[in-house]
């Protein structure tokens, strides 16, 4: 939950809650008991149990005997915010550009605290590797994409979040020191791109570019990425960064067009 003392006057606490609950399902935990509910949100069981029943009420939460579970009318709020911004119609043309020239995958990302979370996505990738979806979050600091949105930060942001930041190893190739973590993001920062492999996941080798704005603030990072094997950091400099940072500037003067995904995307 959110620290007290950063809360204003107006905050509603219930509705924090009920976000909160909403937010705490995922793959690992698809349903919960009241209890594991109040524990992952850190309520009380009382407290779990009156959003529980509201957003039951609301058509959000279902339940099967005593075990909770989000409902397809969850997904209304995502397509909501997709429609809203003009997502479909500005951005993901891109990315299919990029599918077309380079196969593989290709996203474009934000930062939400620590975590990236992917706002568009297009894949020609089958099963071989778990593969990013719409709305889907990951730790910054194994993401090309994340370190390409914390390098935009200034100096003082940059040293506050990698200061805060408690990285564990998602592979045995994810760097989890901080002091090289920061070296690798300050060379982002000069390179303007960044490039990973088998950081996140095994299979998967990516590079990344900023989007910024007409401030020249990075907003949002633009990847391409690729099976570990089939491609390497070098190629992927050589072949796609020129197009990558073609699209990401074409993205950026679109930004102008379309006030809301802006406003969206301002930091």
């Amino acid at each position: 939950m959110t620290n007290p003392a950063d809360k204003p006057s107006e905050f509603v606490d219930s509705l924090a809650k009920g976000l909160a609950i909403l937010d705490s399902f995922d793959s690992t935990h698809p349903e919960m008991t009241l209890s594991e509910v109040a524990k992952t949100v850190n309520l009380s069981p009382a407290a779990a149990r009156r959003s529980l029943i509201t957003l039951e009420h609301l058509g959000y939460i279902g339940r099967n005997g005593k075990r909770f579970h989000l409902t397809p009318k969850i997904l209304t709020l995502g397509s909501a915010f997709y429609g809203a911004t003009r997502i479909e119609e500005v951005l993901q043309p891109e990315l299919r550009g990029l599918i077309e020239r380079f196969g593989d995958a290709s996203s474009i990302g934000t930062l939400d605290g620590h975590d990236v979370i992917y706002i568009a996505h297009v894949s020609v990738q089958r099963a071989r590797r778990a593969v990013a979806t719409v709305g889907a979050r990951y730790p910054a600091f194994a993401t090309s994409m994340g370190r390409v949105l914390v390098a935009g930060m200034s100096e003082e942001k940059r040293l506050a979040w990698l200061a805060g930041l408690a990285p564990e190893a998602l592979t045995s190739k994810t760097c989890i020191d901080p002091c090289r973590l920061g070296e690798e993001i300050e060379q982002v920062r000069e390179n303007g791109y960044a490039t990973t492999v088998d950081q996140l996941d095994y299979g998967i080798t990516a590079i990344a570019v900023p989007i910024r704005n007409a401030e020249g603030q990075t907003v949002a990072a633009l990847n391409s990425s690729g099976y570990t094997g089939l491609v390497t950091p070098e190629q992927l400099v050589e072949e796609r960064l020129p197009e990558l940072r073609a699209t990401a500037s074409h993205i950026a003067h679109q930004l102008t067009r379309y006030p809301v995904l802006g406003s969206v995307l301002a930091p």
